[in-house]
């Protein structure tokens, strides 16, 4: 994308509008929602004096807009911002009588108190779910309320997950995820988290039967009458499939005042669409609350499909499948925790298009708007408690464990992409009190067969997680099993790794899969070659799925530097591994979103010091890699020697010598060509070449969005020098968010852009070499 332009752009913003709609369905629709994201004020504590707001100064108060990271900090955070911030607006909603008003946070980390109108609504403990006051009685009617909201995210024994000068991630501050007021009639669709109901609460759908003739989808509405008598209450569902309606069913039943009642009601469809991360079909269902007091109406995104486990296997809608994964952290750089719900759906986009099915959401519960992609794009996800090695004997700590894994199902439930939940705490020794807990949590939260609780310990939950580094030490029970991490730890440690000879004298940090896209081609091939070693390796254990450790590079609390054994950097650009994740998905899956189909690619710079054993990575039947014209060999796609397992396992071709010129890999299916990939030798810098890396998703006003620039010589080769410095600037548009002048990276410089619209004006140099973005 060259240029953002608002008005010209019908299609994209129809496209937007689109996306937006589906991510407003996710806690459940209302009669009228006010959007709290902005005309914020903020104030950040930094001299850790102030108790209460009063004691803010009154020039001390920044405008923001929500979600909003409690400091920017530096692309590697040496010490990240622990402390108190405050925020406050003031609001003027117009309710009507017997009307109720929900106010809704989705995510503040980690300990909040609020207070409407200097009455302290309450205090809510955990950073990455959602909470809301109802706040009728507090509000101002026809005159200005003030919400003020203070929060903290130092650490903290009962939330957890263990102090971050010992934690492999940060808690970023903030109010990070967006506010709602939800204005609903006296007669009403409860929201889940306020009526707080094991295994109820606004709106829950399940499948109870399901298969490609029909299915039963069922649906449990809690509704609340407020007013002060009885009502008459007609309760309607309607299921529609491309905005057609499938079926629809009614009850009527009459309510006492201040009564509250679960409604469930069965809707049968015939030749259902089912849902799978092959054919990720979505239903929408509408539900209305009719009664003299008014209409509430929630609409709910819905996939129809059945889960079960037969031997171990596991089963999606009667058919076995076996899940490639990877761990994901919501970390962006400079913003932490505070990203667009546009970055989200990026990041999913991503993933599934680097060769993955199942996301496992570590270490804590993601946001709504990922949740909702995953739904979109066919990613199966496992969804966490907070918890990384640590556990606290007080039992409020775990009393707090298991509301946040009940609060997660609440919030959750209704997404067909939801494989499990990871109600266990990280790689912790866990009372077998507490395991047992939190597993029953899981089914009095999700009644039925539908519902599996996954964890760290052998007993009691219904899936094992192993990471591959503990195999050894940890004999397997007889259930079914998912290797949580690999690919990372067991080379790190150098604990594990089978053909590390074949990379003979080299020092630890050479054989790590923590490998920057920076440090160059050798080492981004050896992190290529244990990804791979650990991915076949996983064929030979019982499990149905695995999960690399882990997408994207990622900041900590315990190192002053970057964790970077991601897949990809923490700017979102693929170093070789992802090639070779992308490699193992069919060819004959393919998407118009994602991408996907026949691919090949050649893990080489080819310059100097490059290998003259070129890694090639291709899902095809044959590959013929061509130096300068002439053919080096053409191989056969498959199991290896060294990668017995894998259905395309990576493949080497000696090129006898660097030459320079060019290399090309030609990809053949049933003797037809149907994938290339072309690497040429790189010359000298000329220029810079800028783009906004959107992925297709249409940039709107607020969304985070990257800007590359890349050194290119005179024929447009990427020149792939790390280390050279780059200064952007913006000319309107897009507010640089970060670090304005960076490094290059394999020959990429990268900022973070916040778009403002109508027009992004960015420019960058580097010396002499200059770009603009749409030239």
């Amino acid at each position: 994308m060259n240029a953002l332009d608002f008005a010209g752009a019908g299609l994209r913003h129809a496209a937007a509008a689109c996306l937006l709609s589906w991510f407003a369905l996710l806690g459940g629709a209302q009669a009228r929602t006010v959007d709290l994201n902005g005309s914020w004020l903020f104030y950040r504590d930094d001299s850790r004096q102030v108790a209460g707001v009063e004691g803010v100064p009154a020039n001390g108060w920044t405008p923001v807009t929500l979600p909003h990271a409690a400091r920017i900090e530096p692309r590697v955070p040496k010490a990240p911002w622990q402390g108190t911030v405050f925020y406050k607006k003031r609001l003027q909603p117009e309710l009507r009588p017997g009307e109720r008003a929900i106010l809704r946070f989705e995510g503040v980390m980690n300990v909040a108190d609020v207070w409407l109108n200097g009455r302290h609504l309450g205090q809510h403990l955990g950073g990455y779910l959602p909470f809301a006051f109802d706040v009728t009685d507090t509000l101002q009617r026809g005159g200005e309320n003030e919400l003020v909201v203070r929060a903290n995210n130092e650490d903290n024994p009962v939330t957890g997950p263990k102090p971050l000068k010992d934690l492999d991630y940060i808690q970023h501050g903030g109010i990070y995820r967006g506010v709602r007021l939800l204005i609903k009639p006296a007669v009403h669709v409860t929201d889940e988290m306020l009526s707080n109901t094991p295994g109820g609460g606004g709106i829950f759908v399940t499948t109870p039967q399901a298969d490609k003739a029909s299915a039963v989808v069922q649906v449990r509405a809690e509704v609340s009458n407020t007013s002060s008598s009885e009502q008459a209450v007609t309760v309607r569902h309607t299921l529609s499939w491309q905005g057609k309606q499938v079926v629809r069913a009614e009850q009527q039943l009459r309510l006492a005042a201040g009564e509250r009642r679960h409604v469930t009601m069965p809707l049968r469809v015939k030749q259902p669409k089912l849902w799978s991360p092959r054919a990720p079909n979505l239903y929408r269902l509408e539900t209305k609350v009719l009664a003299a007091g008014g209409e509430d109406v929630v609409a709910t995104r819905i996939g129809v499909r059945r889960l079960a486990f037969e031997g171990g296997k596991f089963l999606l809608n009667g058919e076995p499948l076996t899940l490639r994964g990877v761990n994901r952290h919501q970390e962006y750089p400079y913003v932490g925790y505070a990203l667009s719900e546009q970055a989200d759906y990026r990041d999913a986009l991503l993933i599934k298009k680097y060769g993955f099915d199942y996301v496992r959401l570590s270490h804590y519960p993601h946001s709504p708007s990922f949740m909702a992609a995953a739904d979109e794009l066919g990613l199966m996800v496992l969804p966490a408690i907070p918890g990384w090695q640590f556990f606290n004997p007080d039992p409020a700590f775990a009393r707090q464990a298991i509301q946040t894994c009940a609060d997660m199902i609440r919030r959750d439930r209704n997404h067909p992409s939801v494989l499990a939940w990871e109600c266990s705490l990280n790689e912790t020794r866990m009372p077998d009190a507490l395991v047992q807990a939190l597993h029953d949590t899981v089914h009095q939260e999700y009644p039925g067969d539908q519902a599996f609780s996954a964890g760290w310990v052998p007993q009691t939950y219904d899936i094992y997680l192993q990471a591959r580094q503990h195999r050894s030490k940890h004999a397997l029970p007889n259930k079914p099993l998912i290797v949580s991490e690999y690919g990372d730890w067991e080379y790190y440690a150098m604990n594990a790794g089978f053909n590390q000879g074949d990379w003979a004298d080299l020092k630890p940090a050479e054989r790590s899969s923590r490998q920057s896209l920076a440090q160059g081609e050798a080492r981004l091939l050896q992190q290529a070659r244990n990804v791979a070693e650990a991915h076949d390796d996983n064929f030979s254990t019982p499990a149905f799925a695995d999960g690399y450790w882990v997408m994207f590079d990622y900041a900590r609390g315990y190192a002053p530097d970057l964790e970077e054994s991601g897949a990809m950097s923490i700017e979102r650009l693929p170093k070789f591994a992802a090639e070779f994740f992308r490699s193992q998905r069919s060819s004959q899956e393919a998407s118009a979103r994602w991408g996907g189909g026949p691919m090949v690619f050649i893990a080489s710079h080819w310059q100097l010091d490059s290998s003259p054993r070129v890694r090639v990575f291709s899902n095809a039947e044959e590959v013929e890699l061509r130096l300068n014209g002439k053919p080096v060999a053409r191989r056969k796609v498959g199991p290896t020697r060294s990668h017995p397992h894998l259905a395309n396992a990576p493949l080497e071709f000696d090129t006898g010598g660097f030459s320079p010129g060019e290399l090309v890999a030609l990809a053949y299916a049933k003797g037809r060509l149907v994938a290339e990939h072309r690497v040429r030798t790189p010359g000298e810098p000329v220029k810079l070449a800028l783009d906004m890396d959107d992925l297709g998703v249409p940039p709107v006003a607020g969304d985070l969005v990257f800007v590359r620039a890349r050194l290119v010589d005179a024929k447009g080769t990427t020149v792939p020098m790390s280390g050279r410095e780059v200064a952007f600037s913006s000319g309107g548009g897009a507010e640089i968010v970060g670090a304005a002048s960076v490094g290059t990276e394999s020959g990429i410089a990268s900022v973070l852009v916040r778009v403002q619209g109508p027009r992004a004006d960015m420019r960058a140099e580097a010396g002499a070499l200059r770009g603009r973005l749409g030239e």
